[in-house]
């Protein structure tokens, strides 16, 4: 991943990071530290979309394999309280 210091950005402004872009994200530093990172819309829309997937999946493995319950608002909250 492309890394830039925060320093730089003030220097040669937000041109040097849409240049980085061209190769993938850009993660900013801040005191050496990994801060931020930047990318492109169309890269933010697929990594949601990936995650929605992924969750998607996720649930219907727990479904699959029994570990959801069924019941209400009320009734779930109910048993997570004699549970604990």
């Amino acid at each position: 991943m492309n890394m830039i210091g925060v320093q730089e950005i003030k220097r040669g402004g937000m041109a040097v990071v849409d240049r980085m872009l061209e190769n993938g994200p850009v993660r900013i530093l801040r005191h050496n530290q990994p801060r931020y990172v930047v990318m492109r819309d169309a890269q933010f829309d697929a990594l949601m979309s990936d995650l929605a997937e992924a969750r998607l999946a996720a649930s219907a493995a727990d479904w699959k394999a029994g570990r959801v319950r069924k019941g209400t608002a009320a009734e779930l909250l109910a048993a997570l309280r004699k549970d604990a």
